[in-house]
């Protein structure tokens, strides 16, 4: 069951909103639309109709900063039950492709996180073992994953009592994707010393400890990692895979057989329409990639071939996140306007990369079928909807069986005023007003249109003195996060960004929210796009919003004249009721990812020798290194390394000097 806790109870619009959704879910509806002002409490809302239904839960995102934040908000109303964040895995992608016009082939490349990699494993488990669980996921959700099948069948189950040999264990964990390794930290592997198997789960911060007497497990127990202790003790567990996607032999073997099949229509084909570099290009890589199949069972690209590896027919949609799902789970797609077109656009812009590599011989056709599933396919294997937004699209208001309106906020706040000013000397004007938002001690955000025009305006800023920070799509996912902790925290003042300050970006000390270039016509100076950045200073009692442009454009006098409708109607509100507007008052987010991010070495001799002269300190420090790496400690020794590195910088500077 879930169990929301809250300090607070609904109000203001939020009691009517939630009946009315729960209701509509109940009633069979498939589409629901939540029509909610930034600062009415849209999360706890959602919150509110999970815990009503009971039902598991995905929440998608439109990008991973609010999949971020709304990650830590449903953390903090359901503590007891599972929460869990599922975004794409790499820091950095760059798909494989190829130009035909500069005939220039690129290879695929990539960095993986491997915080992401466990925090989207505890992911699938937890959504194949319970029911109390919701899922805040950006739109990865529609893409390849593995088989749940195999998910559910490819584990390890151990009890007190089974005979079984310990080194039997030890190679069913190597064929569920864990390693062996000597290093008790890094989850995704597993040690057997003696009679003694240790295994390190990625999805769970507990290692896992098995005892055997012989062939006979003797005892199961979970215990922590930094001081060894035990924690509980088990009859019996189940150790679930380490890596998203596995197969078995079977598979493989059955997958090697229709790969070849493939390939060899593949190669009639293209002699049958003369391309004969074509033929023989695709009959090198994949004979490569075969190879490498057969003698260790992966490849460079091996996501390429997933559906022979599913047994699934040429079009058929490949097994996602959604498929981890029981039937009756709930979906809300937050910030709808954004994410249902993303939605839409995921299918057509792989399609289009993959053409040319198919047509032009690098990758067989099945390579079309390794994609995000079609919007069609999407609505197909979701059973209910709920679009949430301050804006909705025209799509989401034309098929919603129920459009529910939220537009009081609890505190009392209305949507700031909104003053228009000329863009001559509008960095001046600027930088004083942001020089008044510090004086209060609260903070402003500045959009503009270019990643290089926030770069060199955060840094202007700078130089006058004003703690500034950029945030745009070349930093990751964790980088873009930290920043927006710090404008929180106080440690910077203003952050400059691009569409990423958008939508849904909860920052109450936030007080002014400046718009340059607002006349430029757009995606990013839309209607739409202008009241979602202006919703970023709505939950202060001092948010303004300034404008700077040389002209009002359409876009701008729509989103003004919807801001004062709200307006209007927020403080008659306040009228008829008596309520005094309160600023928002909001702890910090919690640490988003503490539970996936291994501990940082703990080398208490660092200060043991701080009171050493320079040269007695390397000295010590040089045999502890040493000793380090020779225990494979490697962690340890690269920290001890960059010491002594900083101590010998600093000894030669002391020397030089005298």
């Amino acid at each position: 069951m879930f169990e929301l806790i809250s300090d607070f109870e609904p109000t203001g619009d939020q009691p009517q909103a939630i009946e009315k959704l729960v209701e509509g879910i109940l009633k069979g509806y498939r589409f629901q639309t939540l029509i909610g002002v930034t600062g009415s409490g849209k999360t706890f809302t959602m919150a509110n109709v999970i815990a009503r239904l009971n039902r598991p839960a995905l929440v998608i995102s439109p990008n991973k900063t609010l999949a971020a934040q709304l990650y830590g908000e449903f953390k903090t109303f359901f503590p007891k039950n599972r929460v869990e964040y599922f975004i794409s895995y790499y820091d950095y992608y760059q798909p494989e492709a190829y130009v035909p016009s500069k005939d220039l082939y690129i290879e695929k490349n990539a960095d993986i996180n491997d915080v992401l990699v466990r925090m989207r494993m505890s992911t699938f488990k937890s959504v194949r073992t319970r029911r109390d669980v919701v899922v805040v996921a950006s739109v990865s959700c529609i893409y390849a994953s593995g088989d749940p099948t195999d998910f559910d069948t490819m584990n390890i189950q151990l009890h007190v009592g089974q005979r079984i040999d310990p080194h039997e264990v030890a190679q069913k964990l190597a064929r569920i994707g864990y390693s062996r390794s000597s290093e008790i930290t890094l989850k995704g592997c597993f040690r057997l010393a003696g009679d003694v198997l240790e295994i390190y789960p990625t999805y769970q911060d507990e290692g896992i400890r098995v005892e055997f007497f012989g062939s006979n497990v003797d005892r199961i127990e979970s215990f922590d990692k930094m001081n060894r202790t035990s924690i509980e003790e088990y009859q019996k567990i189940t150790i679930y895979p380490a890596v998203e996607f596995i197969t078995t032999e079977e598979k493989l073997r059955r997958a090697v057989e229709s790969i070849e099949e493939e390939l060899k229509e593949r190669l009639e084909e293209l002699k049958r329409q003369g391309k004969l570099l074509e033929m023989q290009r695709l009959q090198q890589r994949t004979m490569h990639d075969l190879e490498l199949l057969m003698s260790i069972g992966h490849c460079p690209g091996i996501e390429n071939y997933s559906r022979h590896f599913d047994a699934r027919k040429p079009g058929e949609p490949p097994y996602t996140l959604l498929d981890y799902f029981d039937e009756d789970f709930i979906v809300f797609i937050d910030e709808s306007h954004i994410a249902v077109p993303q939605l839409r656009a995921m299918w057509r812009g792989e399609f289009s990369r993959k053409k040319n590599l198919v047509d032009y011989g690098f990758r067989l056709p099945s390579a079309y079928d390794n994609r995000p599933l079609t919007f069609e396919e999407f609505l197909k294997k979701v059973p209910q909807i709920i679009f949430v937004s301050a804006t909705p699209g025209p799509f989401e208001l034309q098929v919603s069986e129920q459009v529910v309106e939220q537009l009081i906020r609890p505190t009392g706040l209305v949507d700031p005023e909104v003053e228009v000013r000329p863009t001559k000397g509008q960095i001046d004007d600027l930088v004083f007003e942001i020089r008044k938002v510090v004086e209060r001690g609260e903070r402003a955000l500045v959009t503009v249109l270019t990643k290089k025009t926030a770069e060199r305006l955060s840094e202007y800023l700078t130089e006058l003195g004003i703690r500034s920070l950029y945030i745009h799509s070349e930093l990751d996912a964790i980088e873009r996060i930290e920043v927006l902790k710090k404008l929180r925290r106080g440690d910077v003042d203003v952050v400059v960004g691009i569409n990423l300050l958008r939508e849904g970006l909860d920052l109450p000390e936030v007080s002014l929210v400046a718009i340059m270039d607002c006349d430029k016509e757009g995606f990013l100076r839309s209607e739409t796009t202008l009241i979602q950045i202006m919703g970023r200073v709505a939950r202060n009692l001092n948010g303004k919003v300034l404008m700077y442009a040389d002209r009002i454009t359409p876009a701008m006098q729509r989103a003004i004249e919807e801001t004062n409708r709200r307006r209007k109607i927020q403080i008659e509100y306040n009228r008829k009721h008596n309520i005094t507007p309160k600023p928002i008052i909001k702890p910090l987010q919690i640490e988003i990812f503490e539970r996936f991010i291994e501990e940082k070495p703990k080398l208490e001799y660092l200060d043991l020798v701080k009171d050493l002269s320079l040269e007695e300190r390397i000295a010590i420090l040089e045999e502890e290194m040493y000793r380090a790496a020779s225990e494979l400690r490697y962690e340890d020794a690269a920290v001890l390394r960059d010491e002594i590195f900083r101590l010998k910088e600093e000894l030669r500077k002391n020397e030089t000097h005298l």
